[in-house]
């Protein structure tokens, strides 16, 4: 039998929306890579992020700006435009970023498997 879980296991002053656990999600890893070599127009983050529509892109940005890992620049003038580029905090993630593509390419096969034995109902 396991050791039951503690229930204060977690500290309830901490709040833990501001944990970057959102770099798990499916699109503020890649985002965050797409900005390591600096910043990006919106135009620019669709060509890479192409199976992202504009509205989750929009979205997953603005989440990402919030947080602090991001921040959002606005260029005045005749050919005004928006760049996105990475603060300090969220250029400390790129090493976070870069682990975990690394652990997932090492455990490629693996994680295919098991979804595929997932999507099968496979035990």
């Amino acid at each position: 039998m396991t050791k039951p879980l503690d229930p204060e296991m977690f500290d309830p002053l901490c709040p833990s929306d501001l944990v970057p656990v959102r770099v798990g999600d499916k699109w503020a890893g890649m985002i965050i890579q797409c900005l390591e070599d600096g910043p990006r127009r919106f135009s620019e983050l669709r060509v890479p992020l192409r199976n992202i529509t504009p509205k989750v892109l929009t979205k997953s940005l603005r989440a990402l700006e919030r947080d602090g890992f991001i921040v959002r620049t606005v260029h005045a003038g005749p050919t005004r435009h928006v760049e996105y580029g990475l603060t300090p905090l969220g250029r400390s993630l790129l090493e976070l970023v870069d682990a975990a593509r690394a652990w997932a390419e090492t455990h490629l096969e693996e994680l295919i498997t098991a979804r595929e034995d997932g999507a099968t109902g496979a035990e």
